[in-house]
């Protein structure tokens, strides 16, 4: 009976020695990844649309592969809403490296011509931007990254002389 009792001590304590290995699967030690708005491109601009290309970067500051699958996005240029959409883009940021992707923006500003006018009036004078949105990451458990952006643009930089 103490024999039994001893290897049955024996076993629960290998047994529990044996999990512990395992709760490391489920912690969260990676780092989120950071995006960066690079660059805004003005494709096309007229009084019905303006199409618009965002340069994003990605970095991946962790030792696995990064799987991007989605970008939520909302444009705001200073309290007005620019443009809203989803791109779909699947692709994968190796371990410790940096990735670039475009997103096409199409917009009307028509309904928003007042307010935009009075933003133009001193084509130099800087106009606030934000850019918020959600990149989906992940290649089976999908995990969002949320991203908001701000900063200024100057009018005067896109009017062709």
């Amino acid at each position: 009976m103490i024999g039994e009792l001893r290897v049955l001590r024996s076993l629960c304590l290998i047994g529990l020695l044996s999990l512990s290995g395992c709760v490391s699967w489920f912690t969260d030690e990676e780092l989120e990844p950071a995006v960066h708005l690079v660059k805004v491109e003005v494709v096309k601009a007229n009084l019905l649309e303006q199409r618009f290309t965002l340069h994003l970067r990605v970095d991946n500051p962790n030792d696995s592969d990064l799987t991007v699958r989605r970008l939520t996005y909302k444009v705001y240029l200073e309290r007005l809403l620019l443009s809203e959409g989803e791109h779909e883009h699947w692709f994968t940021v190796t371990p410790h490296s940096s990735r670039f992707f475009k997103v096409p923006v199409r917009t009307n500003l028509w309904p928003q011509i007042r307010d935009v006018v009075k933003l133009l009036r001193k084509p130099e004078r800087p106009i606030p931007y934000r850019l918020e949105g959600e990149l989906e990451i992940g290649l089976f458990i999908g995990q969002d990254v949320h991203l908001k952006r701000n900063g200024v643009i100057i009018p005067g930089d896109f009017i062709p002389e």
